[in-house]
């Protein structure tokens, strides 16, 4: 067995139930000193909380939380405490692996674009719970719970006509992994996908029909009736769906965003949901979060508001644990990891 100061020091930093750190202690026993103290984290509102409230730390805590700090070469999360300073607080620290997907205006935010630090990001880890939003907003207005919801409250009784989700037109905007599912999970079930990406190309993930770049989009839009948001927040798609691509969607259709509130024109869409030149939406992101009370959305029937919360679940620790454990591996072996944040992509 090595010596323990040959040993790489592995410091999670994100609240875990212990048996998921012990799963990453017996990944690597003689070749990782792993650090876990629970009480020097943040508090947990629940399950799967990466950025609960700071607890209040003592003195002596907050030193020994640096003590560590300094001492790690790998990390499970960022630094909670002040992770703009977590190169300087940080100096031996190699490679973080993050908990979130889109972490492209985080890293920027905390001055890590372009440095040597390597990052992982949890890409993939939310596919299935976000494409089951997805689906969710779809069935959602095909099958008109406003109206029911409405007349149960009145304790009204009348027989109407509803949709099938069948033959559904669906763009989706963003064909990496939440998209790939999104697009599995929609065809499955009879929707018909078109997939944007902003290069186009003739790949297309199962599920996926037709591919479309930039300059194809607006094409397609008329004839949507499902419009999903799953692109990360990049310079290229902020603002991607502004008031004129949304002017395009015939009035019966239905936008769901579960991307970032960035790449759409909120303004424009409450103003067209208000005025019936759109049928609803589904909202997992929004442009300022958490979103403001004054905000028309929440008393909008129209509207299905998550408070970015589609893509947690009680799953979700496992999952990271997982990919974490197979990178911890692949970085003790020198292979590549998987997901790696690409600097000059932004996500």
């Amino acid at each position: 067995m090595p010596a323990p100061d040959s040993r790489v020091t592995v410091l999670i930093a994100s609240w875990l139930d212990p048996r998921q750190v012990e799963r990453i202690a017996a990944a690597e026993p003689h070749r990782i000193e792993l650090i876990y103290e629970p009480e020097l984290l943040p508090t947990t509102r629940y399950e799967a909380d990466h950025h609960g409230p700071p607890r209040p730390l003592t003195k002596e805590q907050r030193q020994r939380w640096q003590e560590q700090l300094a001492r790690a070469e790998v990390a499970f999360e960022f630094d909670w405490e002040r992770p703009e300073e977590l190169l300087k607080r940080a100096p031996r620290l190699r490679w973080v692996q993050a908990t979130s997907s889109g972490i492209g205006p985080w890293i920027e935010h905390l001055g890590l674009a372009g440095s040597p630090l390597l990052i992982t990001n949890a890409a993939g880890i939310h596919a299935q719970p976000l494409a089951e939003f997805v689906l969710l907003t779809a069935l959602h207005f095909a099958k008109d719970m406003p109206r029911m919801t409405a007349w149960k409250a009145e304790r009204h009784w009348e027989r109407f006509c509803g949709q099938e989700v069948l033959g559904s037109r669906m763009t989706l905007i963003g064909l990496g992994r939440v998209g790939s599912r999104i697009a599995a999970l929609s065809s499955a079930i009879g929707i018909q996908v078109t997939g944007h990406r902003r290069t186009g190309g003739n790949q297309a993930p199962p599920g996926v029909q037709r591919v479309v770049d930039a300059a194809e989009l607006d094409a397609v839009l008329p004839e949507t009736d499902i419009l999903v948001i799953a692109a990360p927040e990049t310079p290229e798609t902020a603002n991607l769906v502004d008031r004129r691509r949304l002017a395009l969607l015939p009035a019966h259709a239905v936008v769901v965003n579960v991307g970032r509130g960035s790449l759409i024109d909120e303004q424009a869409m409450i103003e067209m949901l208000q005025a019936g030149r759109l049928r609803g939406a589904g909202l997992d992101v929004f442009a300022s979060e958490p979103l403001p009370t004054d905000s028309p959305l929440w008393t909008m029937p129209n509207v299905i508001i998550s408070p970015h919360s589609a893509s947690t679940v009680v799953k979700e620790n496992d999952r990271l644990v997982d990919l974490f454990i197979e990178n911890l591996h692949r970085y003790l072996d020198g292979r590549t990891l998987i997901n790696v944040f690409d600097h000059g992509r932004r996500y």
